[in-house]
């Protein structure tokens, strides 16, 4: 299938009067970029069998057990469960991988097929940048909803996975209702979030099935997906999730199967043993999602991170991490699962230099390693203690040049253009203002939002802002005017009267 053939590429092609995000779009294909070569590959394959088979994972519920030792599998003297080689190559052979993440409108879904790539948001924060002090605070459900409008607003980022932790909640179950809401309020692209308690899970069920119209269409189309971090490496389970996992399942949402273990902390020090645990870790959540239903839409997230050994704190901004990253995403390729990454944990705390280029290494690679959903690639800071609103605004400029480059250079006889240049070469000797050019100056090129392109006497005469500073204005510009519409009215009073919900109506922009 070749680029102008994917969804949301056609129109960009076909209408070069679009706007110039137009020329960059969500399922790009990457899958060109392999830091394992095959022998590589198969090596951590292996491995990574070879750990489920002979040293398994211990504290398994009963109820793993029992699915996993049924077919198969056994748990040891000491208390681990083991998958048989031949259960976990049979799961991966046999499952569901039409992966599809639905928004609450339609023309947002996003395919998580083959190398097709997609931007999203991520990382759970504690604190955030206050937009007008520029200081780190605590955050809270209001700082969460502004987060989710903001990356409604924006281009580029096809996707909101909960960035914050709404500290204002006064309990666990307040804390995934309202976290629930807050995303869901906030933006109708398709959203991900964690959820504490294996019984919460029911609720948020109850407050899909009531924004989809009834469970039979939220199951058909789910906007919500469930993320789960199943295990505490190494090679252990985290039981509350486990169950979390298994509400998740049984309800019929999507669900991220995530492993996170630190290289050089509760992962070996190399990149490939750091590697190959996460991946034994992730298909052993996998294996357990599929035994529940096999066709559970479940998503491949190996998200091995790494830590600085000087002082054995997380570090998210080095090569190393870009590197290990595009690793796991190159695994979920190598056994063509729906898959997701974790880059952009920038160790940055301002969005300066630094921010930059690391986030912009740590994307790139996992990106053009075909990963089909890119998460943390915008927003956060400070090796995941932070989130910056305007790094939204920012990050959206490098998400669009990121997009471009994988699409590459599209090679056909009429992008070629011969007679174009013989018909410039002994005619105008340029060209700008040929039809062709102005045909293709916005569906083939992408052009910044608040990236500074002008002369430097421009720049100057306008007071020389920095990114930052033009960030903070972009920001406050759509938080100001941007309330999404999508949840109805009558919608959200049913919400309001079955759950006790942290945010007003006005806090949303709506009439009390």
């Amino acid at each position: 299938m070749d680029a102008g053939q994917r969804r949301g590429g056609r129109k960009a092609r076909q209408d070069a009067d679009e706007s110039a995000a137009a020329a960059a779009w969500a399922g790009v294909m990457g899958g060109r970029y392999r830091p394992l070569n095959d022998a590589e590959e198969r090596a951590v394959h292996a491995g990574a069998l070879s750990l489920l088979e002979d040293l398994g994972l211990s504290q398994a519920i009963p109820s793993m057990i029992e699915r996993v030792t049924a077919r198969g599998g056994r748990l040891t003297p000491d208390g681990r469960l083991t998958f048989p080689r031949a259960l976990v190559e049979e799961m991966i052979a046999d499952v569901r991988r039409d992966v599809v993440l639905h928004g609450q409108r339609p023309g947002l879904e996003l395919e998580l097929t083959g190398a097709h790539v997609h931007m999203s948001s991520g990382g759970a924060a504690p604190e955030i940048v206050d937009l007008t002090t520029g200081k780190y605070r605590a955050a809270m459900a209001r700082d969460l909803y502004d987060a989710a409008r903001l990356v409604d607003a924006l281009d580029n980022v096809h996707h909101f996975s909960r960035s914050l932790v709404a500290r204002d909640a006064p309990d666990n179950r307040a804390l995934d209702i309202n976290t629930a809401y807050v995303c869901l309020a906030g933006t109708s692209k398709p959203v991900s979030i964690s959820v504490t308690e294996a019984r919460n899970v029911e609720d948020i069920a109850r407050m899909c099935h009531r924004i989809a119209g009834g469970e039979a269409a939220f199951r058909a189309r789910p906007f919500l997906t469930v993320m789960v971090c199943h295990v505490v490496p190494p090679m252990r389970f985290a039981e509350e999730a486990c169950e979390t996992l298994e509400a998740a399942v049984e309800a019929g949402f999507p669900v991220q199967v995530i492993s996170a273990g630190q290289a050089g902390a509760t992962s070996p020090a190399p990149l490939a043993g750091s590697l190959v645990q996460a991946v034994a870790e992730t298909l052993a959540g996998m294996v357990f999602a599929w035994l529940i239903d096999r066709q559970v839409r479940a998503i491949f997230a190996p998200k091995p991170l790494v830590a600085d050994l000087r002082t054995g704190a997380m570090s998210g901004g080095g090569g190393e991490q870009a590197v290990l990253m595009a690793a796991g995403a190159q695994m979920g390729r190598f056994y063509d699962l729906p898959t997701s990454s974790i880059a952009g944990i920038t160790d940055a705390k301002t969005a300066d230099a630094q921010h930059g280029y690391e986030k912009n290494l740590a994307v790139s690679l996992a990106a053009h390693a075909g990963c089909n959903l890119v998460t943390q690639a915008c927003g956060m800071q400070a090796s995941l203690l932070g989130v910056s609103l305007e790094g939204y605004v920012v990050d959206n400029d490098m998400l669009g040049g990121i997009l471009r480059s994988i699409r590459g250079v599209e090679v056909t006889s009429q992008n070629l253009g011969l007679d174009v240049i013989a018909e410039v070469c002994r005619g105008e000797g340029h060209y700008l203002g040929h039809p062709q050019t102005l045909a293709r100056m916005k569906s083939d090129y992408v052009y910044p939002e608040i990236g500074d392109r002008r002369t430097p006497k421009d720049w100057e005469a306008d007071g020389g802002p920095d990114m930052r500073t033009r960030a903070i204005e972009r920001t406050r510009e759509i938080l100001t005017a941007h309330y999404p519409d999508h949840l109805p009215d009558a919608v959200d009073r049913d919400l309001r009267a079955g759950f006790d919900l942290l945010l007003s109506r006005g806090d949303i922009g709506q009439v009390e």
